[in-house]
């Protein structure tokens, strides 16, 4: 059987034609020209780091709503922005990222976004909203920027490992977001900080990442001449191919169903008669369970199973974990939560391991992974929104939980097309 993992690098025309077959075994691990097995073993680290703050300074904002939202006097739609508005610098900002890192360098720009990350926590010390929302939004463009470069790096430097680097990447973007839901409350009533203070602590990981990235930056490319005068020009008709609108679409409807769900499953549990504190916990529980699908998903393709298959395992998790929720939402709560952490966790490394499969090089790829987010996290911030409206509108949560339902279908379709081992075209 194939491994979609090992698809060869192409030309900077690259078209959609078949992946060729890889050598039976597992690849043996590979570098890119210049660098020696530890240099390739501090940047993977680095990458890690990277990815595990590009979560937490988000997420942390949910667990002290209520406690921002009683100290600032915030209505709970502003609040909700607080969480919408990452999403929408995680859509509209992806274009530009791949022009910053053509013109300041790939590892020059990961370090401006952890960079923005801290900066954008040190502004939420202000006590003020204004400062609040003006660090929320530093905050996710530097993540905006980072989200479309890392697949880039991942396909650049690990063409080999392309699916256990994917695996871990997206394993620590789970592993960020669980460990800023499990202890950030616990952190604040330990400590008996602000909460602005309390959401700055979540800075100090972004400078261990900026500090650890830094010797990242005074490397050389590491790539040709020809391949460097390449890489200056954008990739062009990228939105003409067939397969990079499956990307794009996996990417949106997988986002959509993880956003959506994650923004009102602990009121859905709590409505059902959970206490709060257990129904927080359970989309703990369930983001716990995302680390092992995120990691296991992209490792076992094409070795043990096809992309497709996986996609489609992926949404059956899902489909039974909403399923559940319509029948027995807290007496099969830990089945339920454990069913959508491994299908969500396998279809968000799924979509990321997509974008570095089925582009042939690194251009394509930040092109790609730019298109994707865009369209995707554009399409994520409406989640929430529109799963609340429907809600007020049926008057109960049946009707939105049959909606998360419905749209595992298309993701299903897209996914499988996704999951074809071709490369996109764009010249």
């Amino acid at each position: 059987m194939p491994d979609e993992g090992s698809i060869p690098t192409g030309g900077p025309t690259a078209t959609v034609s078949p992946a060729a077959p890889a050598p039976a075994g597992p690849a043996p691990a590979a570098a890119p020209s210049g660098i020696t097995g530890r240099q390739a073993l501090y940047l993977g680290v680095g990458v890690i780091l990277l990815a595990l703050n590009l979560r937490p300074a988000l997420v942390a904002v949910s667990p002290l709503a209520g406690t921002i939202r009683a100290d600032s006097g915030m209505s709970a739609a502003a609040t909700s922005l607080l969480t919408a508005l990452p999403l929408l610098c995680f859509g509209l900002l992806a274009p530009l990222a791949p022009r910053l890192g053509r013109r300041l360098g790939m590892e020059r720009s990961l370090l401006a976004t952890m960079a923005l990350i801290c900066a954008g926590t040190a502004l939420r010390l202000l006590d003020s909203v204004v400062a609040l929302f003006a660090g929320t939004i530093v905050i996710g463009a530097g993540i905006a920027v980072a989200n479309v470069l890392l697949p880039g790096l991942i396909k650049r430097d690990f063409p080999a490992r392309a699916g256990l680097m994917t695996g871990l990447y997206s394993m620590s973007l789970f592993g960020g977001a669980a460990l800023a839901a499990g202890i950030t409350v616990p952190v604040q009533q330990a400590t008996g900080m602000s909460w602005q203070a309390t959401l700055a602590c979540w800075g100090a990981l972004a400078v261990v990442a900026l500090v650890c990235w830094l010797p990242q930056t005074r490397a050389r490319t590491r790539v040709s001449a020809d391949a460097a005068r390449q890489a200056a020009h954008p990739v062009r008709g990228l939105w003409r191919s067939p397969l990079a609108w499956q990307v794009t679409g996996f990417m949106g409807l997988q986002s959509l169903s993880y956003y959506a769900a994650a923004a009102w499953l602990p009121t859905m549990l709590k409505d059902a008669g959970m206490s709060a504190g257990d129904a927080g916990w359970m989309l703990s529980f369930s983001s716990l369970l995302g680390i092992a699908g995120s990691f296991l998903a992209p490792v076992v393709v094409g070795r043990r199973l096809r992309a497709g298959t996986l996609v489609t395992l992926g949404a059956v998790l899902c489909a039974a974990g909403f399923a559940g929720m319509l029948v027995a939402p807290v007496g099969g709560a830990y089945v339920w939560m454990t069913l959508l952490g491994l299908g969500q966790g396998a279809a968000i490394s799924l979509a990321l391991l997509f974008i570095v499969q089925r582009a042939p090089d690194t251009r394509h790829t930040a092109q790609l992974s730019s298109m994707a987010q865009c369209f995707g996290y554009i399409l994520a911030a409406t989640g929430p929104a529109v799963l609340g409206a429907v809600h007020d509108a049926s008057g109960s949560w049946t009707v939105p939980l049959v909606v998360l339902l419905v749209l595992l279908v298309p993701q299903i379709a897209v996914g499988w097309g996704a999951a074809r081992p071709r490369h996109v075209s764009g010249r």
